[in-house]
């Protein structure tokens, strides 16, 4: 198994920055995809960015240019570089991971709330 912790989110006012970071442990050697999903009340919820092992990250139509995910391998860590926030950005930010141990499954860390105020 494998352990996800979040950290780094927070009240900003639009246009502001904030950076989100996730550290993974425990069972991390079959680790595949590392990245980030968000959940709005009231909605269900969404892929922001990810970055499968080999290959150029994944980002949603809506935060291209604006948020930048970065994996480090080594420490099998990944981060959310946030800037110039909107109000829809409001939500529950989760760290996400996929690992191939045993045919593959999902792994989510706790979440950590962004709060983009107007």
């Amino acid at each position: 198994q494998v352990q996800l912790v979040e950290s780094g989110g927070g009240l900003v006012q639009a246009g502001g920055s904030l950076r989100l970071s996730c550290a993974a442990s425990g069972s991390i050697f079959t680790i595949n995809v590392m990245g980030w999903y968000r959940q709005a009340p009231g909605k269900q919820r969404e892929l922001v960015a990810a970055v499968s092992s080999g290959a150029r990250p994944n980002y949603a139509d809506s935060v291209k240019g604006r948020l930048t995910i970065s994996r480090d391998y080594a420490k099998n860590t990944v981060d959310l570089q946030m800037n110039s926030l909107k109000p829809e950005d409001t939500a529950v930010y989760y760290c996400y991971a996929f690992l191939t141990h045993r045919g593959g499954y999902n792994s989510w860390g706790q979440g950590t709330q962004v709060t983009v105020s107007s």
